[in-house]
């Protein structure tokens, strides 16, 4: 029997995450996904991948320090950026950086590398951003958490709260989703006991493939029909008698509401005077979801994660060009957790092909 992609085979045990798609929920390491995203921050639910548990207000204050004593960017690795071609996408550039890092061990992944790698890519795309003559390198600023650092780095402007919340909250969201595609890479690089940075950049390789990592670009375009259309209800209505996809609804894995899509919808709920984008996508689900029932009668569907994480991409005004490497922000996270959770149990991934050449 072959398994095409390895669809539907059990190869590793993980206390991280799991992924309920028939009952719509996502645990994270014993916690709903969705309560973590609203009511934690980056740093408590980053803790919690990395040592198993929430931290008190003691170790909160510890990994908030952590974070901000490891945003400075090396020389060498100034040089690096600086050096790469301008035709290079952000996530080409994320990787050849990270490749780079100099790591505290080689033989065993650390959280204290994990920390490192992480709080470095905003100061990484922004660099960037200044060799490639976007805007300035904005000066490194020790008083904003992550998220909102992450935020004013790739933009260079000052974080408000009503929008840095729903980012945050996206980043919580999209840090773990089980053994997906680049996961697996990492932690099949870290299976030959190669070190952290050669497994991350093995990650952030598969993340650029559009089958994982695309953007949630076909959502943007959406919405922006919706902005420009006299009657929104007509328009969803010519694109589902059309048979064309509306782009943010439906997900492969849960069968019913997305928890992602749930939490961040509730945050954009919360802020949605905060700006049109945040207004617009409530909108559109809602005339969406009426035209649905009434052209599709029973037949479900609802929004994923990627929906809300347009509207917030637009209000941020981020570049569509920087929104995988956004994801990548959030989900190495993951990655570090599933690289040090490999080691403790290493067992080297060898899966068998079937030869279908020509025999001797």
């Amino acid at each position: 029997m072959i398994y095409k992609g390895l669809k539907g085979v059990v190869c590793t045990e993980t206390k991280l995450s799991k992924i309920d798609g028939e009952r719509g929920k996502l645990i994270y390491a014993g916690y709903s996904a969705k309560d973590l995203a609203i009511s934690r921050s980056f740093e408590e639910v980053a803790y919690l991948f990395w040592y198993g548990q929430l931290p008190n207000e003691k170790e909160f204050k510890w990994i908030q320090d952590q974070f901000k004593d490891n945003r400075e960017l090396p020389f060498h690795l100034k040089n690096i950026i600086k050096s790469l071609p301008p035709s290079l996408e952000m996530l080409d550039v994320l990787r050849t950086a990270i490749s780079a890092v100099e790591v505290t061990s080689n033989e065993r992944p650390s959280i204290d590398d994990s920390i490192k790698l992480t709080s470095l890519i905003p100061s990484i795309i922004a660099y960037r951003l200044h060799a490639l003559g976007v805007r300035s390198f904005p000066s490194i600023q020790r008083d904003l958490n992550h998220v909102a650092h992450y935020y004013y780095m790739v933009t260079g402007r000052e974080p408000k709260q009503e929008y840095i919340k729903p980012l945050e909250t996206y980043m919580i969201l999209t840090m773990e989703h089980g053994l997906n595609a680049s996961t697996f890479s990492a932690r099949v690089t870290t299976s030959t006991e190669s070190d952290l940075a050669s497994s991350i950049a093995s990650a952030i390789g598969t993340m650029k493939g559009p089958l994982h990592g695309g953007a949630p670009s076909g959502v943007i375009e959406f919405l922006n029909e919706a902005s420009q259309s006299d009657d929104i209800s007509d328009l969803i209505r010519h694109k589902v008698k059309s048979g064309e996809k509306l782009m943010g609804f439906g997900h492969r894995v849960y069968q019913t509401l997305d928890p992602r899509a749930m939490a961040l919808k509730q945050i954009v709920h919360e802020n949605q005077k905060a700006d049109k984008w945040f207004e617009l996508a409530l909108k559109v689900e809602q005339v969406a979801i009426d035209v649905l029932a009434e052209l599709k009668p029973g037949r479900n569907l609802y929004t994923n994660v990627e929906y809300y994480a347009a509207a917030v991409m637009k209000a941020l005004d981020i570049d569509s060009s920087l929104f995988t490497a956004t994801f990548t922000a959030s989900r190495i996270v993951g990655w570090t957790a599933h690289v040090i959770e490999q080691r403790q149990d290493n067992t080297i991934f060898r899966p068998k092909a079937k030869y279908v050449g020509p025999t001797l």
